[in-house]
């Protein structure tokens, strides 16, 4: 049942067996944020899905192909939950600060996801030597910032700046948060969210209002 060894040949998995594949990765996200990474065993994640370890081989092929499952997972939802709110602003400031917003708000209604993805992280890599997590992941987010970033620019809402820079920077700050939440989970994140968006805003926005751009 291992996706690294079905021939294109045999059939989609049923609904059954999906159904079964996310109880298992959702069940791994709760050890790992409540146990943190080297604490998860798959004996642990086995007992909190109420099936043996012998259930979960069946369909991963080891704890490393379920945790790089687990970071598929929380980027995957993060990414449809985010992206529909981004694509319906209709300028790159707006964008922007609904991409900030919808990141951190992603954070505050999945606290075991984030958590968990940072103890993974902080586990370095595998013993083979190979990240935890497939660096592909994080791409969409990379290219979401980029492209608003960019489109900014082109459009004179957002004043000349490296792009690349720019992009790391907020990451980063969003990265940060849950660390921090992990050490104070009374962290007003509608209140973190502001001051990311207004510190962010006036990082990359024009002197000159892109409405006196257009008139002039």
């Amino acid at each position: 049942m291992h996706s690294e060894i079905r021939s294109a040949n045999q059939p989609k998995p049923s609904f059954i067996e999906t159904a079964r594949r996310a109880q298992i990765i959702d069940c791994a996200v709760e050890v790992i944020a409540e146990l943190g990474f080297a604490q998860a065993s798959l004996a642990q994640i086995a007992k909190r899905a109420g099936v043996s370890t012998g259930v979960i081989l069946y369909y991963f092929a080891g704890k490393d192909d379920l945790i790089r499952e687990v970071g598929v997972h929380v980027f995957t939802t993060g990414r449809s939950s985010i992206e529909p709110l981004v694509q319906q602003q209709l300028d790159a400031r707006s964008a922007l600060r609904t991409f900030i917003e919808a990141s951190v708000a992603y954070i505050a209604a999945n606290p075991k996801k984030v958590l968990a993805i940072m103890n993974i992280l902080r586990a370095g890599r595998s013993d083979g030597g190979t990240l935890k997590i497939d660096p592909t992941v994080y791409q969409p987010r990379q290219i979401g910032f980029r492209n608003i970033l960019e489109w900014g620019q082109r459009d004179g809402e957002f004043r000349t700046f490296s792009v690349a820079v720019m992009v790391e920077t907020i990451v980063e700050a969003l990265d940060a948060i849950p660390s921090q939440l992990a050490a104070d989970p009374s962290l007003d994140l509608d209140a973190y969210a502001k001051e990311l968006v207004e510190l962010f805003d006036r990082a990359t926005r024009a002197d000159t209002p892109v409405q006196e751009l257009r008139v002039r």
